[in-house]
């Protein structure tokens, strides 16, 4: 099989992943509107699941052999894959939610992180909304660089040195190692591997019908992890807290578009000088 036929697809099959992309988004917009003190990680679940049925779609976590869960919530030392139960989500928690819709065949798959407010801990607070607006930017600027880039490898490496650039006085902030971005498409995970960091491969060339699912995991501490007995939390092995964002992106004869936004990701890359453009 050619490259091209195992990692690039037709204009028409990238439209066909707006919608499951903007279904994505409107899930994890109705989980964000509820995160607050005393919620269940499982109410949050409920909710992404009633936007994806009600859509006419699935969700595509769920597709996964083992999971039976819409989102994954990862609180605190948890970073990515964690399981939504019974928790009660307290003030100053900061809280990972990944989620994605399969819809007519095709895959959207985005997170985002929230720090719950906490009135007597400003200080963990600011804190934890920093590693996120980090994480965040990091994010941005990875979908910055695959508007320009010739090789995916420019991507990971924009990724890092954005987290470099912004990490606190104090110390830098760990990237994951182990978990990496990921093509999308037919499934929610395909090839090629989306590194958040430096790598030495150029990797495949970044041109129209390439559609990635970019996803910067960063931590406060080091970034060993560990699976959690569950078999699917991932947490950091010195106890310090985590913060997931990702975005599925399309690059198409046009220039790119962020699937998961409704905007086409104008406003994140606003900063970085790149104006998204629509598919014709």
């Amino acid at each position: 099989m050619s490259l091209r036929r195992s990692i690039y697809k037709t204009p028409a099959q990238l439209r066909a992943m707006v919608e499951p992309g903007l279904i994505t988004a409107a899930a994890l917009d109705a989980v964000r509107g509820l995160i607050a003190p005393g919620v269940t990680t499982a109410e949050l679940d409920a909710a992404a699941s009633d936007v994806i049925v009600a859509r006419g779609a699935k969700s595509n976590f769920q597709m996964v052999r083992g999971y039976r869960h819409t989102i994954c919530a990862s609180v605190n030392e948890e970073v990515v894959h964690g399981i939504p139960g019974d928790r009660v989500l307290e003030p100053g928690d900061i809280v990972s939610i990944d989620a994605g819709a399969e819809y007519k065949g095709w895959n959207g798959d985005s997170a985002f992180t929230f720090v719950v407010p906490d009135a007597a801990r400003p200080e963990l607070v600011a804190e934890r909304q920093r590693l996120s607006d980090v994480t965040e930017g990091s994010l941005w600027a990875g979908i910055a660089a695959l508007a320009t880039a010739k090789h995916l490898a420019e991507v990971g490496a924009a990724i890092q040195e954005y987290i470099e650039a912004n990490s606190p006085d104090a110390g830098p902030y760990g990237i994951l190692r182990e978990y990496v971005g990921h093509g999308i498409g037919r499934k929610m995970h395909e090839s090629p591997s989306v590194f958040n960091y430096r790598v030495p491969d150029l990797g495949p060339e970044v041109r129209p019908g390439l559609a990635l699912a970019i996803e910067p995991m960063v931590v406060i501490g080091d970034q060993a992890t560990f699976v959690e007995d569950d078999g699917w939390t991932v947490s950091t092995i010195d106890g310090t807290a985590g913060s997931h964002w990702e975005h599925s992106v399309a690059v198409h004869d046009d220039g790119i578009w962020v699937l998961t936004a409704p905007d086409g990701g104008a406003a994140g890359l606003a900063p970085f000088g790149v104006t998204p453009r629509e598919f014709a």
